[in-house]
């Protein structure tokens, strides 16, 4: 069901204990409830990093990461990453050598909607379902804020949103978006090669 969605915000949370911590975003929207991101899952097996989303009035969606890589991140990249929401698979695709951040966009594609997310900046970026014979599409814009435990993300809606919608616009709260950017490309680049050294010198 599509419908105007009031603008809400998610505020950092964490419980538990060292070995199986959990922390992310959490929020609540008038129109779809609360909303928890856990970014990371906990660990359990070397090479694979996972961020979930999930609440009681919207399907549960995961974005999941493997490879070397992964050993060196706190959260999921765009690299060799699947995204699932609820039993389907989300199409992804994008241009790794675009020059602008909407040429650098990540595709998306659930049963007959497609999505495009792109980077604002650093701390803020939009996604947008396209229009279609039954509905005008869709654009949320989730922005980042503050620092420390003030650090917030303001989610604002245009047009009639699905749970869909909603959902895959936070999940990318917890997911590494850097590479949707020139400068995070090279910025992860970096970080993923002394992480990695780091790791091997152990």
């Amino acid at each position: 069901m599509h419908s105007a969605t009031t603008p809400f915000t998610l505020h950092p949370w964490k419980q538990g204990n060292r070995h199986e911590r959990r922390s992310g975003w959490q929020g609540t929207s008038v129109e779809f409830g609360d909303i928890t991101v856990t970014c990371p899952l906990p660990r359990n097996q070397p090479g694979i990093v996972i961020s979930e989303v999930s609440g009681g009035s919207i399907p549960t969606a995961s974005f999941e990461s493997r490879g070397i890589h992964t050993d060196a991140a706190v959260l999921p990249t765009l690299n060799r990453a699947t995204l699932r929401l609820g039993d389907a698979l989300v199409h992804m695709t994008r241009n790794r050598w675009a020059l602008t951040h909407r040429g650098r966009a990540l595709h998306l594609k659930y049963g007959g909607d497609k999505y495009r997310l792109w980077a604002v900046n650093r701390r803020a970026y939009v996604l947008s379902r396209a229009a279609d014979d039954e509905d005008s599409g869709v654009t949320v814009t989730v922005k980042g804020s503050g620092r420390g435990k003030k650090r917030q993300m303001a989610v604002n809606v245009a047009g009639r949103a699905v749970a869909a919608d909603i959902v895959l616009a936070t999940l990318f709260a917890g997911i590494d978006r850097s590479t949707l950017t020139r400068r995070g490309t090279v910025r992860a680049a970096v970080s993923r090669t002394v992480g990695i050294y780091a790791e091997s010198q152990y």
